[in-house]
C-alpha cells in the first residue's frame, strides 16, 4: 500500500518541491494552498501523514493541526509542521495543537522521505 501524504502550503515553490521529492520516494502526495483547503482534502482523500506550513491565510497551521484533531481517526495521523519558524513558544504551541514534528525549511529530502517512513511505517 502507497503512503498517501497531504501537503498544505500557501507556496507553489514548496508544495512543487514536496511533490517531486515524495513521489519520487513513492509516496502519493496530495496538495493544498491553504489550510481551509487543506482541512477539507483531509476529509476527502484520508492521508497517512499531514505536512502543514504554519504561516499561511485563511487558516494557519496551528488552525489546520486542531481542526484535523477533532476527529476520532485524526488524532493518530502523524502531523508535520514544515516552516521557516522555529521559535521554542512556536514549537510548543505546534506540540499542544498535536502535531508530531517540526522540520525546518528548507528541507533536506533525504531527511523528510526518513521522518515519514519512520512515522508511517512506509
Amino acid at each position: 500500500m502507497t503512503t498517501h501524504v497531504l501537503a498544505i502550503d500557501d507556496s507553489r515553490t514548496i508544495r512543487t518541491l514536496l511533490t517531486m521529492a515524495l513521489e519520487e520516494a513513492g509516496f502519493k502526495v496530495t496538495t493544498a494552498v491553504d489550510g481551509v483547503e487543506g482541512v477539507e482534502k483531509f476529509g476527502q482523500v484520508d492521508p497517512d501523514l499531514v505536512i502543514t506550513d504554519v504561516n499561511m491565510p485563511k487558516k494557519d497551521g496551528f488552525g489546520v493541526i486542531e481542526d484535523i484533531r477533532k476527529g476520532d481517526r485524526n488524532r493518530t495521523v502523524p502531523v508535520l509542521v514544515l516552516t521557516t519558524e522555529s521559535g521554542a513558544a512556536l514549537k510548543e504551541r505546534a506540540r499542544a495543537a498535536g502535531a508530531t514534528g517540526w522540520i525546518v525549511k528548507p528541507f533536506e529530502d533525504a531527511s523528510l522521505i526518513s521522518v515519514i517512513r519512520r512515522l508511517t511505517g512506509g
